[in-house]
Parts: C-alpha cells; structure tokens; sequence
C-alpha cells in the first residue's frame, strides 16, 4: 500500500514485515514495497536490504550490490546486511568475497543461522567440503529444536545409521510434523538405500514446508537415483525460482541434464557457473566431464588440468585424465600424483582415485609391478566401503535358473509388448560394449543412450524388499503375473526411457549388469534384441580391476571376486542360451577386433538393419559417450589392448584360479 507521511513507526515496521513476506513469492511485489517505504523513510536502512533482496531473486544481483555497498561501511556490524551482500557478492560471482563476507557475520554472530547455510553453499561450491559440512551443520544445530536431532546427524556422518534412526524415530512418535526430524530420516534411508521410502518421507517434508529448500535438494537427488529425471529438473527448477544464482541449485540442474542427454545446456550452465566462480575446483571437474562425454577432448583436459592446479589433493581429478584412456601423464604428473598419496589418513576417496590414476600412469611408462602395486592399493580402500557379497550374487543367479526355465517362457510365448524398438547390450563392464554401442549407434535408424536404469528398476519394484522381507520376490513372483502385466511392463519401460532418446526408430541400452534380467526382458519385450559383449576372462576381469568405478561393480575390487563373478555370469548366460535358444547374440571382443568388417555384418542382421557403409566407419559418428570408452570408440579399432593383461600375468594366480576349471578349459588358460 502507498505510504504517507504521516505513517507512524507502527505502519513502517508492519509495511516492512509485508515486504518481507513477499520475497519469498513475488520478489517484483516485494521491491515496489521498499521503494515504497524508502520514498517516506529514505534512510530506512532494512528497506534497502530488502530491495537488494528483491533484484538479487530477480536475477539482478549487481543492483543489489549498488544498493548496498554504499551501506558497508555504517553496517558491517550487522549479521543480517553481512548476510545479504554476500548473496549478492556470490550471485554475481565473487566467491571469495562472498565467503570472507558471510564468515564475518558468523564470526560477529555464531548464532545467525541463515549465515552458515549460505556460507555453507558457497564453501559446497568452491570445494571446501570439510568447511561446507560444518557450516550446514552449524546451521541445523541452530535452525532445530531438538538436540537429538543434532547427535542423529553426528552418528550418521560417523556411520552409525542404525542408532541415528532408531534416535529419529523415536523423535517422530512425538513430533510427527518436524520436517528437520523427517528430513533427517529421510537422508537416513537415502545411506541405507532406501531410495523409496527417502522419497515419500522427503515429499512429505515438503507437503509440510514447500520452502524448505535443503529437503527439496535431497528430493530431486532422490528422483534422479529413482529414474525420474524430468521430475528432478521441475524440482531443481523450483529452488532456482527461489534462488537463481545458487551454483549448487545450478550445478544440480546440469547434472540432470547431464543425466537426460541435454549436454549443450548443462554446458551453458557450467560455463556460467565456472564464469563466476573461476577458481572453483569441483565445478571444473564437472565441467570437464561433460565436454568429454561430448567429445571436446583438449577443453576437458583443460578444465582437468584447472582443477589440479586449483586443488591438488583431489584425486578425482587425475583418474578423469588416465580415464580418457588416451590421456598419457607425463614425469611431473607422476611426481606431482606420488606426492599426494599417504602413508595413512586422507580422503579416501581422493586416496583411491590418485592410486588408480598411479596405476595406468606408471603401466603406461612400462613399470608394471609398481603399477600393479597402485592398482591394488586403489582396490583395497575402495572395498572398506563398497563390500561385495559373493554369496548373494550366487544366491540370485540361481534363483533365475530355478524359475525360469524352459517350460516357463514356453508358456507364456508371445506374451508382453511387441515393440521391436529397444537393443540391450549386456555383460561385463569394459567387454567391448561403448564399441558395440558406437558402431549400432552409427546407422541412420539407431539412437545410443546410455546404461539405463530402467530393467533394475522394475526388477527391484517386482523385487518389492523389505526388512521383513529382504531376498524379496524376484524373480519368483514373475510366475504370477499375467500376460497384461508384461505388457504393461514393457510399454512403462518404453514410455520411462523416452526422455533419453529421439525420434528414432531403434535405440540402444547398455546396462552391463541386464544380463542377469535377459528372462525378464523377454518376458516384456519379446521383440527386443540382446547382445551379449563378451571378452577373454584375463582380459576382461583385469581391465575391470583396473577401472575406478563412480558406483556399483563392487565385485571389480578384488581379483578372486572378480574372477567368480565373471564364472558365474558365463553359468547364467549359458543357462539363457539353453532355455531362450538364439535369443541372445554374443559378440567376442577379439573376434570383433580381428575382423571388423564381417562381425559388424553378422551383428546387423541380427539386429534387422541394412548395411550402412558408416557402420564401419563408426569412429567418425559425432555423438554423447558417457562411458570411459568414450575417447577409444572415436578412434579405429586397434589390437594393442587385446593382451595388456600379460604385462600383469605375474600376479593374476588369484584371478585365473577364481575362474575355476571350466572356464580355464574353455579359454585355456594355464595356471
């Protein structure tokens, strides 16, 4: 409402609580309030933050900044204007003023809560992780009332998930409508896995308090863990209408679209991100991925190499070079890499990543028994967190046996979708399977995406897991289901997967791990094609023990695992060869290198598809590669990694006796 001179203290403060209330929801509304106000109180020092505040939500933050620097000098006591210019200094890119100015407001406050959250996001973003956790956590000490939930979020931090939902629990049965406690909860299960279940407590957190934008980060992270991209980017949308410069909002939004194939804007946003914050690390690594799933090679090395330069320490950053696999260290990466590594402590996941990056460097200098050394060493810390358990890889693959055999698809032939649209890839990682996806990708009628989601997903939904019931139903619950709900399945798996793909009539899956849902696949898309990329055992499961996997392929961490889950993939790919006869079409990775021409004929007219001459040509196909194959398959086949392997023989005994004696006859392999 207009103004009037006559206004008394009273209708300031309450014209001032009105321009408040507005900025969450129409910050334009809001900043015709503060002109408002300041045109009868020009020196209305509150007024003028608010208008700051209201250009920086309209993506105007530099007319924020004008607004209130002139102010620095009277105000730079108060926590609430300190808290306001550095939003505004890290909108428009001035991260390290930004942070210097928002640790001066805690430091004069300890208690200004919104001060270490937006401290903490500026710290997230400029890849200080152990400063960021310890401002949001200093914010959640201040923003809860409860100091149980304080001590839930120490013993998650600290792995003691258990005791911290138990502690939650027992928290909700009293205050049932807490969002912190139910967020907690939340991040709980996101630890355990329990993707499902994170999801519905996070929606109910925001059905409680849809400004509460730390849950709606957690919820469109847990969307994109659950296959539902699109609704993450509404999401992500959503907190960037709040906040529009928020790197970590903006960050998150690329790494959907990243995610959905939409590499040009997720590029956009990095290079707006990394223009405002030049010398932050992580979004440099971010970056440099993206240009090379797009394959701008020389600009990711660039953007590689600035993370180094920016941030030593992280590892992750020198296996993104050794990844691109035709990336080749020099002697002052090596010694720059040697340095990093500890005796003990560091960051684990920094330790891991700089061992197996030590590993190919110092293989491609020829010294292969410290390379091997470094690729050990990698595997050991990476298993003390991501534990594979051979019994339960054993248990289900037998459980597929059992169930579906050959009487049971004999009964329900021809049931499920028609569709012909899908070819799924499967077998072991780094068996061949980016090639084979580049040369299918390379004809006219054939779009590569990437390693979908989408058959473990409605595995894990059959599966329906629970504490009760752990093992779950899967695949046994296959044999009660009707021939419309096979149906239904397949056009939900087509209808889910359209985000990732265009127009074009066939497109490519490649989940490795699908080979052990060949049954189920049949079963609901009975015209798809499967092709099964297979590679020699030593060649295959080396290269595998080689190759830092971002998630899953825990069985990768050690010889022996590596060599029985390899054993036990041949089983269950025999047992679909013997009850599905024909319906898989195996590829041998060194047959496909050896000759290339009549193998690429044979795969497609297994697929149904005419010659086309640039199937053979597929290394000049420009497209998205996500793989760590990604700068290989732009290059003609060659032999030279055929027999890497042997370099390391010395010291495969465990593999080769892992593998068992039939696989070592039928491969004739001595030990």
């Amino acid at each position: 409402m207009p103004m009037s001179s006559k206004s008394d203290s009273g209708d300031l403060q309450s014209a001032l609580r009105n321009a408040i209330g507005l900025l969450a929801h129409d910050p334009q509304l809001a900043e015709k309030q503060a002109h408002e106000i300041l045109q009868v109180y020009p020196d209305t020092a509150k007024a003028k933050r608010i208008l700051a505040s209201a250009y920086r939500l309209q993506k105007m933050p530099q007319k924020g900044l004008d607004v209130l620097t002139p102010l620095f000098a009277e105000h730079s006591d108060s926590p609430d204007f300190l808290h306001e210019i550095g939003l505004c200094l890290g909108a428009v890119g001035r991260g390290d003023e930004a942070i210097s100015t928002l640790r001066k407001a805690v430091t004069i406050s300890p208690k200004h809560a919104a001060s270490w959250q937006s401290l903490g996001h500026q710290l997230e973003v400029a890849g200080d992780k152990k400063g960021s956790q310890h401002a949001f956590e200093r914010h959640f000490e201040l923003s809860t009332r409860h100091p149980e939930l304080v001590e839930a979020v120490r013993l998650m931090r600290d792995g003691k998930l258990g005791k911290a939902e138990r502690l939650v629990r027992e928290l909700l049965k009293k205050y049932p409508v807490d969002v912190s406690a139910i967020r907690v909860l939340a991040d709980i299960g996101i630890e355990l896995g329990q993707v499902k279940d994170a999801s519905n407590l996070l929606q109910r957190c925001l059905e409680l308090a849809p400004d509460f934008h730390a849950a709606r980060h957690s919820y469109a992270r847990v969307l994109v863990r659950g296959q539902k991209p699109e609704a993450a980017l509404h999401e992500a949308e959503l907190l960037l209408s709040h906040e529009p410069n928020n790197p970590n909002f903006l960050t998150l939004k690329a790494s959907i679209l990243v995610r959905i194939g939409d590499h040009q804007q997720a590029l956009e946003i990095y290079e707006k991100v990394l223009k405002n914050y030049p010398n932050q690390a992580r979004a440099q690594m971010s970056y440099g991925h993206t240009l090379k799933t797009v394959g701008r090679l020389d600009e990711s090395i660039d953007a590689y190499r600035q993370c180094i330069r920016l941030s030593p320490e992280v590892g992750e950053a020198y296996w993104s070079l050794a990844n691109l696999k035709t990336f080749r260290f020099g002697d002052d990466d090596i010694k720059n890499m040697r340095n990093q590594v500890t005796a003990e402590g560091g960051d684990a996941d920094d330790q891991s990543h700089l061992a197996f990056a030590l590993g190919k460097a110092l293989e491609d200098h020829a010294e292969y028994d410290e390379s091997f050394k470094f690729y050990q060493r990698g595997n050991a810390i990476r298993r003390i967190e991501h534990q594979h358990n051979q019994k339960i890889n054993v248990l289900e693959s037998l459980r597929q046996v059992r169930t579906l055999n050959k009487a049971f698809f004999e009964q329900r032939k021809g049931w499920g979708c028609q569709a012909p649209d899908p070819i799924f890839i499967v077998g072991l990682p780094r068996a061949g399977s980016t090639l084979l996806e580049q040369i299918l990708a390379s004809h006219s009628q054939v779009e590569g995406t990437s390693e979908l989601q989408d058959i473990i997903a409605i595995s894990r939904k059959l599966a329906g897991k629970s504490r009760e019931n752990p093992s779950g139903k899967y695949p046994e619950h296959l044999a009660e289901m009707t021939t419309e709900q096979f149906r239904e399945l397949g056009e939900r798996y087509l209808e889910t997967t359209r985000i990732q793909r265009s127009d074009t009539p066939i497109f490519i899956d490649k989940m490795p791990n699908n080979f052990r849902h060949i049954g189920l696949i049949h079963l609901i898309l009975p015209n798809s094609k499967i092709i099964d990329a297979r590679r020699h055992p030593l060649g295959g499961c080396f290269s595998g023990f080689k190759q830092l996997f971002a998630n899953g392929q825990t069985f990768t961490y050690g010889l022996e695992d590596i060599g029985k889950y390899y054993r036990d993939y041949i089983k269950l790919m025999d047992h679909w060869d013997e009850v599905l006869p024909g319906r898989v079409h195996r590829v041998q990775y060194e047959e496909m290198v050896a000759d290339t021409d009549t193998q690429i004929r044979i795969l497609l007219d297994y697929c149904r598809l005419d010659f086309e001459e640039q199937c053979l040509r597929f290394y000049e196909t420009d497209r998205a590669v996500r793989t760590p194959s990604s700068e290989q398959v732009r290059k003609p086949i060659y032999k030279d990694g055929l027999e890497q392997w042997r370099n390391f023989e010395a010291h495969l005994d465990p593999l080769k006796e892992a593998l068992g004696p039939e696989i070592r006859q039928r491969y004739s392999i001595d030990i």
